[in-house]
């Protein structure tokens, strides 16, 4: 796995296009969690995408199976999805996925869960924001360490990860190192220390992005979008954190 330490920490980057990924790679990151739609949350990206990124991207790239945006109840037919797209990163040498299936009652549908753990294996496994979700914060921790997953991607059950560092710090207590907490959502580089400093955590997750306009000289003022401001992660916002923390 081609992850690179920052100090004692890691740095994940979620990237929504080859573009960002290669932004990530440039600004020092350790990973990149890759995905598109991030508008949307995320979602997976396509085959195309991930072939490319494979071939121009040198640091550990997780890919979000997602196969929609909403919530984290899915059908028979999308966990199938699901279990095929993670062959095909397996099939191209991804590093790892990153993965989340819930109960209609908020607690980890287990059963599922280790159907695409099995399906993904030897890949790294990560619990995305799925988890944020949850009814019992600390019973599903319990339940995605027993299933052997290797990270928890969360925010602390909070809108940011700021505002949940008092669940964040419980959880890294709680994990005791039997899995890697990873706090995200609204990190940079104006919170990244205090996030790390008062949870413990050893890993952390940002966009780093930026909004880029688009770059048509034309436009049809008598049609409605299509033409939106698109989200990048930019290099500069990256190494920001980057030096942030090799200064710890």
């Amino acid at each position: 796995m081609k992850e690179k330490a920052i100090g004692n920490y890691q740095l994940e980057i979620c990237a929504n296009s080859v573009a960002s990924a290669i932004e990530a790679e440039r600004g020092g990151a350790s990973r990149v969690e890759f995905c598109q739609n991030l508008e949307n949350g995320g979602t997976t990206p396509s085959y195309g995408q991930l072939k490319l990124v494979k071939e121009r991207v040198n640091i550990g790239i997780h890919v979000l199976i997602r196969p929609r945006g909403g919530d984290f109840l899915y059908t028979e037919e999308e966990i199938q999805e699901m279990i095929t797209d993670i062959q095909i990163c397996k099939e191209l040498g991804m590093d790892g996925v990153v993965i989340g299936i819930l109960k209609a009652d908020g607690t980890v549908d287990k059963d599922n869960t280790k159907r695409l753990i099995e399906a993904a294996r030897p890949m790294h496994v990560t619990f995305h924001r799925a988890f944020d979700r949850v009814a019992d914060a600390l019973g599903a921790l319990d339940d995605i360490i027993a299933l052997g997953i290797d990270r928890i991607l969360t925010s602390g059950l909070q809108n940011t990860a700021v505002q949940g560092i008092p669940l964040l710090k419980q959880l890294v207590e709680r994990a005791n190192g039997r899995i890697v907490i990873m706090p995200g959502a609204g990190v940079d580089a104006s919170n990244i220390l205090q996030i790390l400093q008062e949870t413990g955590a050893i890993a952390i997750h940002s966009s780093a992005k930026e909004s880029q306009p688009s770059n048509m000289n034309f436009s049809q003022s008598q049609v409605h979008g299509m033409d939106e401001a698109q989200w990048m992660s930019s290099k500069e916002k990256v190494h920001q954190m980057v030096d942030l923390l090799k200064s710890l």
